[in-house]
Formats: structure tokens, sequence, C-alpha cells
């Protein structure tokens, strides 16, 4: 665009700065309904006719619309000052740059953005109250449309899956040393937050078997995607693990069911004893207690700028088995 800050806007540079929907990206492509990584659901600005006169109300909801996204983005815009009809719409200095600020954000994940809330357990699911094989789940998360679903990655949305462990599988009463293990191993994988273009854990520690934790919505297809292998360090528990897939029900842009499955796999077999231990020793130590996966979503509010909070439609468990 050949244009210089103070000169009176043409026609066809306002519509760039409004519509375009290649680089550089227009308002209305990474704020509207945009299509991938772009788009929040707001509402379009109109463009001009060609040849037509851009008005100062039309230039004010641009510059308001800047402000509204970069409010929820929390990136920094240039300050400028609204006009008023009568006006020479003069172009403002930095415009595009801060478009293009905020496309890169919303592209992005909107990773700034603090206008979200989480939920408490949108489901749990529980193994065996005794197990020493592995307990699988798939959670599913559903959007009323493919727009929505992609609008809420885009806007900074997340699925958020963490395992705990609740029993105790021994015999003998109380928690044996591999349901401590497993413990220990669930407060290191901590929460996994699955967001638009990255997924992310909370805890720390023991042994990342498998990092897929690059991938976010937009790596997913419909097969299984490995985001985690957290595995134990401590021996005689180093067989046992944690896995964390996610998949899509189509293509992004298709897509409105994303399906979360954990496993926790024990592969430790834990010497056992026979009926003629000695009083008080636990005769099934190999065995785990009850595991709980548990699946929260954090969703957008519209408290930082976006005309409407943007969350999921439904929620459930598509399967849980205990091995």
């Amino acid at each position: 665009m050949a244009y210089t800050a103070g000169d009176t806007i043409l026609d066809d540079e306002y519509n760039t700065f409004v519509n375009n929907s290649s680089s550089p990206f227009g308002y209305n492509h990474f704020a509207g309904t945009g299509s991938a990584q772009y788009g929040l659901g707001q509402s379009a600005i109109s463009t001009v006719s060609a040849g037509g006169t851009v008005n100062a109300a039309q230039w004010n909801a641009l510059m308001t619309g800047i402000d509204n996204i970069a409010n929820h983005t929390n990136d920094t815009m240039t300050s400028r000052s609204s006009v008023s009809a009568g006006d020479t719409i003069a172009i403002k200095a930095a415009v595009a740059a801060d478009l293009a600020t905020l496309a890169a954000s919303v592209a992005g994940g909107s990773t700034g953005a603090t206008a979200l809330t989480t939920s408490s357990a949108k489901q749990t699911s529980n193994s065996s109250s005794t197990w020493s094989g592995s307990h699988t789940v798939e959670h599913s998360v559903t959007f009323t449309n493919a727009n929505t679903m992609r609008w809420f990655f885009n806007a900074g949305g997340k699925i958020n899956v963490a395992k705990t462990r609740t029993g105790n599988g021994g015999s003998g009463g109380g928690a044996t040393t591999k349901d401590s293990n497993w413990t220990t191993l669930y407060a290191a994988l901590g929460t996994i937050a699955i967001g638009s273009q990255t997924s992310t854990r909370s805890g720390s520690g023991e042994t990342l078997t498998t990092n897929g934790l690059a991938n976010g919505f937009h790596d997913l297809g419909t097969s299984y995607t490995h985001i985690i292998r957290l595995t134990e360090e401590t021996s005689p528990y180093t067989s046992n693990y944690i896995d964390v897939h996610a998949k899509l029900d189509a293509a992004v842009g298709s897509a409105v069911t994303i399906t979360v499955k954990t496993t926790a796999n024990d592969g430790a077999a834990d010497d056992t004893y026979t009926s003629g231990n000695t009083s008080g020793v636990d005769a099934t130590p190999d065995r785990n207690g009850t595991h709980q996966a548990t699946i929260t979503v954090t969703s957008i509010t519209d408290a930082q700028g976006l005309a409407s909070a943007i969350a999921e439609s439904s929620t459930a468990v598509e399967s849980n088995s205990t091995s």
C-alpha cells in the first residue's frame, strides 16, 4: 500500500485495513469470521464502495474494533483520537503495524488474553477400585459449530485434562509404595492444557519420554496425536507411564468435537506374597487403587473487549476402561 500517515485515506486503502484476507490481514479477517487460525467471531466492519468516501463513523468503527481486540489480546496499540463528522479522514500512524500485531496474536492463540474462565470438572472418570494393567479414558468436548470451535481456540480457549489417585490398591489397607509413586507421577504431569497452537504442562519432574507439547488444536487431525508421555523415574516402577492423546472429528474448519484420551499404564509387577505371609504384610502390592481422569474447559469471557463469551456446548465420556 502506497500511503503515508497524514494523507487523506482512499477507499481501497481503508478497505484493505478492514477486509484484506491475505497478508497484511484486515480487521475482519482476524476479528470476524476468518478462517483457520484467524477469526474471533466479532461483527464485521463494512467496507466502502469503489470511489466512495470514508466517513468519520466508519473510521471510528475500525479504530474501536482495533482497540477492542487489543484489549482482549493485551497488545499495546498506537494512541489515536477519534474523528468527528465533517473531518478529513487522514491515515493515522502505524495502523498497518497495529493490525499486523493483532493478526499475529490471534493466529498464535491469543496467548496474552486474560479474559478467561476455567470451569470446575466437566467430566470425571474413575478406574476400577483395584487394577494392575491400564486405565484408559476418552473425554470429548463439542462446540455448536466449526466456526465457534475455531474462535474458541483462537481467542485463547483451552481443553484441560488431569489425573489423580483417589484410592489404595493393596489389601493391607494403606497406600502402597506403587500408589504413592502414581501420586507423584500425576503431580509431575500436572494439568495438560491443549491450546490453539501448543499444549502446556503445569507440572515438572519425572521422565519426559514423549514430548508432543508443540501440538495444539490447529495441529490435530482425525487420528490421535501424542501430546505427552510421562514415565515414572523411580525403580522398580520405571515401566509405569501416563499418556495424553488428542484428535478431532474432522479437519479444522469442519470439526466440532475434540476428544482427549488419557492412558495410565502399569508395567511394574511388584512381588506378591502367598497366603502364608506375615501378618500385616500387604499380599497385593502390585495393584493400584482408584484413579481419576478429569477434564475442564478454559473458555472465553467478554470482560476485555470481545462482544460475547465463547464456550463449548457439551462434554461427554466416550469411553472408560480398566484392565
